[in-house]
């Protein structure tokens, strides 16, 4: 069995070895990193009035590398679907099952990730802001896997550490593990403490 574990969103940058999740929800008492407190997905602007809701195939605005290495890189993402997944999918991929949070299922996600300019970045470190929203108002981040690969139907793991330079693009695919009794609600892309997530809902 593989072993895995999670970023959790309540803490910013903070690593759980699990093998089950926790959840975030919105009435929680902590503030997940980029939440200006309570969310409206229907505003589609934040308080400056820039844009923040998008329809999935709609690219983001230019993101600015959060990375000492590559501090002055700019890339987009483009989450394009969105697919929930099945519990026989969770029990064919390999991974350790704990049922003390009660079990989960994946959700997939299709992105393009593109360099726009300044030095190469990883392709970990330019979707590692992405984070699925659910239906309960649960926020988690992708899956990270710490001894071998989970193995899901149409979801190859993405090679998150090659490079990608000026003008490239890579289309990945991404699992997030959500409660069974949910679904994905929208793909959203945290942008540090003080601005608003942008945010891709999702049609079920």
């Amino acid at each position: 069995m593989r072993t895995w574990m999670r970023a959790v969103p309540v803490a910013a940058g903070a690593l759980v070895l699990a093998v089950g999740l926790a959840g975030c929800s919105e009435s929680g008492s902590g503030k997940r990193r980029g939440s200006s407190g309570s969310h409206s997905s229907h505003s589609g602007a934040g308080a400056s009035g820039e844009k923040t809701t998008y329809r999935l195939g709609e690219t983001s605005p230019e993101q600015e590398s959060s990375m000492q290495k590559s501090a002055d890189a700019k890339y987009t993402v483009t989450p394009t679907k969105v697919r929930m997944g099945t519990k026989a999918d969770m029990d064919n991929s390999g991974l350790k099952k704990d049922d003390k949070d009660g079990p989960k299922i994946p959700v997939y996600v299709w992105s393009t990730l593109t360099h726009k300019s300044g030095k190469p970045m990883e392709l970990g470190d330019m979707d590692n802001d992405l984070v699925i929203r659910t239906n309960a108002g649960q926020r988690t981040r992708a899956l990270i896997v710490l001894m071998g690969e989970a193995k899901w139907p149409d979801c190859p793991a993405p090679q998150n550490s090659k490079q990608v330079g000026p003008g490239q693009s890579e289309n990945i695919c991404t699992a997030f593990l959500i409660p069974e009794s949910q679904k994905a609600a929208a793909v959203e892309l945290t942008r540090g403490f003080t601005k608003k997530p942008l945010e891709w809902p999702v049609e079920n």
